[in-house]
C-alpha cells in the first residue's frame, strides 16, 4: 500500500529537502506553505517527476481552519495520512532585542512555530490512530532548531517557540506510544536556506574560524537523508529521539 506524507513549509528550503527526499522513497507527498500554488508550480512539477501524486495545499498552519482543510484535502486525495513532518516555520519579522519585543511579533511566531504544530499533531494522530491499517510505520517529526537550547536574545520569540516544539515531541512521543506511532525531533543547526541568507556572510566567517567540527552549511538535503532513515522505521526502538544535524555545533569543546 502507497504510504502518504504531510511536511507542512514543504515547498522551499528544509522543507522541499524533506520533500524530495520523501517521494523518492515512494511517498505520496502533500506539501503545505503560505504562498499562492503558481508560485510553488515550478517545484511542484519537480516533485511530480519523482513522485506524480504530489499536491500542494496553500495554507497558514497557524490557522484552525487552515489545518482543518489540509486534512480534509488529504482525506480526499489519498485516503490515509501515514507521516506528518511539522516543518512549517518563521522567524521574526524583526530581529529585536528581548527588551523591544512586541506581542505582536510573540504572537505570529509562537503560532506558526508552536500552536500550529501542536494542534496539526492533535488532528493528524486522531487520525492515524483510527485507520484500518497499522501495519505501516507511523511517524510524526518536529523539525526544530539548535535555538531550543541556544539563547539568541535578538530573536527570542524564535527560541522560545523551538524549545517548546522540543517539549511537544516528548509529550506526543508518551502520549501516542501505545499507537505505535513514533514521535521525533530533529534539530538543524546552520543550513542553508531563504531564513538564514541574510546572515550568511556572518556564519560564513564562523564556520571559517571553527565555528563547527565539520567546516560546511548544513543543506535541506542533509535534512531530508535524515527524515527518510526516520520515516522508514530504520532507527527503531527511538520514539522521542532527537537527532542532531548541526556539523557538531552543539558538541562541548574546551
Amino acid at each position: 500500500m502507497e504510504r502518504v506524507a504531510l511536511i507542512t513549509g514543504g515547498s522551499r528550503g528544509i522543507g522541499a529537502g524533506i520533500a524530495r527526499a520523501l517521494a523518492k522513497d515512494g511517498f505520496s507527498v502533500a506539501i503545505t506553505g503560505r504562498r499562492p500554488e503558481e508560485q510553488v508550480n515550478p517545484f511542484l512539477s519537480e516533485l511530480c517527476s519523482i513522485q506524480p501524486d504530489a499536491i500542494y495545499i496553500e495554507a497558514d498552519v497557524s490557522l484552525i481552519e487552515a489545518r482543518s482543510r489540509v486534512l480534509e484535502n488529504i482525506k480526499k486525495r489519498y485516503g490515509r495520512l501515514d507521516v506528518l513532518v511539522n516543518n512549517a516555520g518563521i522567524a521574526p519579522r524583526v530581529r529585536a532585542d528581548l527588551l523591544e519585543e512586541t506581542e505582536e511579533s510573540y504572537d505570529e511566531v509562537m503560532g506558526t512555530n508552536l500552536k500550529g504544530p501542536f494542534f496539526l499533531t492533535q488532528q493528524a494522530a486522531q487520525w492515524m490512530i483510527h485507520q484500518c491499517d497499522s501495519e505501516t510505520h507511523r511517524a510524526i517529526i518536529n523539525v526544530s532548531s539548535v535555538s531550543a537550547t541556544f539563547a539568541s536574545i535578538n530573536r527570542g520569540t524564535y527560541c522560545l517557540s523551538k524549545a517548546g516544539v522540543a517539549m511537544a515531541t516528548k509529550l506526543w512521543a508518551v502520549r501516542l506510544a501505545e499507537y505505535g506511532i513514533g514521535v521525533y525531533e530533529i534539530r538543524p543547526g546552520i543550513v542553508a536556506t531563504d531564513m538564514t541568507k541574510t546572515v550568511q556572510g556572518k556564519y560564513d566567517s564562523l564556520i571559517e574560524s571553527g565555528l563547527l567540527l565539520e567546516k560546511r552549511w548544513g543543506t535541506p538535503e542533509d535534512v531530508g537523508r535524515a527524515v527518510s532513515v526516520l520515516t522508514r522505521g530504520d532507527l527503531a526502538y527511538s520514539t522521542g529521539a532527537v537527532l542532531m544535524l548541526d556539523g557538531g555545533l552543539t558538541v562541548e569543546r574546551f
